[in-house]
């Protein structure tokens, strides 16, 4: 390559090769779900609408977006068609499994709200939400994440179902909740995920998670799994120690000298390198599933101490072998990707937009929402690795080839088209035989793409 604009055109043309295979891959996998031929198109084009670039993403602007006289196929499709939404969700689960074979995979769970101005949507009360910055009158979803070194992406959802709501039946009745769908803690929940996840073909080694599901029952399920698991905990949460003694978290990370606090590199952003100091402690396994492996595997208190601040945060540790301080760090870190991946779901491909109040509606679109976030994050990464070979190509995270890549959700229309289509791109001892790891979107006619001056024929768009 000599110029700048060939690269980004030979780049895109690959993210049009992958988008088109990944979406016709993800659209096979789930075609036998749908009862009707129709059914099953409306459905491919939902999914590549919601990569749209539009102010609002509900079945009216998508609608108009797509060709479509008014909202009523979409809505049609959400609420009463006939197709296995569970169904669809298994077999995306099975292709993500697929795509991520033979891949060091972890599997992340946490939850995000969505704020409602009524309590007639399902399942929506007044609860904390992170999402919404504290107790409001919202929707809240539990999520599970595999992520990679190189991938990110939603597997399953929980909708959370309040104690006030599962007890009235009326409410209920007109929401269309299922008589099978009773009140689940969020670990609970979780916990349920993490193993229909795993036996769609996932191979995943650990799970991760914060201080809402540190709970004993979501540890103990987990090990009997045959996982490995990073919690956080809370500085007050109580450990047992090598000699049985009970000790709040911060209290036992005092007996952790200053010299063996160990830096390491979590990650890059856009203001520098992050690093954090890092400590371990042997605990005791007091979760174990049963009482003859409280012996088992590798059991520790790991402590994330701030350079700057000195904050410290927790987390309580399994492995069913020797494990070293860099793996758990790199573990504990990956957690932190699923916000990415919430971000990407309500930034792309409007996982909090629809405007939905029904049972049905609400699983059938987070379903669509999660595979169109699934086929971006699998194409990102079908480039990456097609790319990674040729150094002379420029980066994915070029911000043109990202908006070009968005621009392929939909088949190319004629240039008389009027529809913007911009869519998806120990005790304080270490011991020795745990030495740590070293550590080493926008329309398609902006001025830019003009700068740029890519011709169509060569993005084979």
């Amino acid at each position: 390559m000599t110029t700048y604009q060939d690269a980004v055109a030979v780049e895109a043309t690959i993210a049009e090769q992958a988008w088109s295979e990944t979406f016709g891959t993800a659209m096979r996998a789930v075609a036998g779900c749908f009862a009707r031929r129709e059914t099953r198109a409306t459905a491919a084009e939902l999914v590549a609408g919601l990569l749209l670039e539009v102010d609002t993403r509900n079945c009216l602007t998508l609608g108009q977006a797509l060709g479509h006289p008014g909202p009523h196929r979409l809505q049609h499709l959400l609420s009463r068609a006939r197709f296995d939404h569970e169904r669809a969700r298994a077999e995306t689960a099975r292709l993500i499994a697929d795509e991520l074979a033979g891949q060091d995979v972890v599997l992340v769970v946490d939850e995000t709200g969505d704020a409602k101005s009524s309590t007639d949507c399902v399942e929506a009360g007044r609860q904390y939400s992170g999402a919404i910055g504290g107790v409001g009158l919202c929707q809240v979803a539990v999520h599970l994440a595999a992520v990679t070194a190189t991938v990110k992406v939603i597997t399953d959802r929980a909708l959370h179902l309040p104690a006030d709501w599962a007890a009235d039946e009326e409410r209920r009745e007109v929401t269309g909740v299922p008589e099978e769908s009773a009140f689940a803690t969020k670990p609970q929940q979780a916990l349920a995920m993490v193993a229909d996840t795993l036996a769609t073909g996932i191979e995943a080694r650990w799970f991760a998670g914060d201080e809402v599901y540190c709970g004993r029952e979501l540890p103990r399920s987990v090990r009997s799994l045959g996982i490995g698991y990073t919690v956080g905990i809370a500085a007050s949460y109580q450990v047992t120690d090598g000699a049985g003694r009970r000790w709040q978290a911060r209290e036992l990370i005092n007996k952790v000298r200053p010299r063996q606090w160990m830096r390491r590199q979590t990650g890059h952003r856009t203001k520098g390198t992050r690093e954090y100091d890092w400590a371990w402690l042997d605990v005791r396994p007091d979760d174990a599933p049963d009482e003859n492996e409280n012996g088992a595997g590798t059991s520790v208190l790991v402590a994330r101490r701030h350079r700057y601040t000195g904050e410290v945060s927790y987390f309580r540790c399994w492995a069913p072998d020797d494990v070293s301080l860099g793996t758990l760090a790199e573990v504990i870190s990956r957690r932190w990707r699923i916000e990415e991946t919430f971000q990407l779901a309500k930034g792309f491909t409007g996982l909090d937009q629809g405007q939905v109040t029904c049972w049905n509606s609400w699983m059938r679109w987070s379903l669509f929402s999660l595979i169109a976030a699934a086929v971006l994050a699998l194409t990102a990464a079908a480039v990456h690795e097609t790319t990674e070979e040729r150094a002379e190509l420029v980066p994915l995270t070029c911000p043109e080839l990202i908006r070009l890549l968005r621009a392929l959700a939909l088949p190319h229309r004629p240039a008389t088209a009027t529809t913007s289509c911009t869519g998806p791109p120990g005790a304080a001892t270490i011991k020795p035989s745990r030495r740590p790891a070293t550590s080493n979107d926008t329309a398609v006619t902006t001025s830019r793409d003009q700068e740029l001056q890519l011709p169509c024929q060569t993005l084979q768009l």
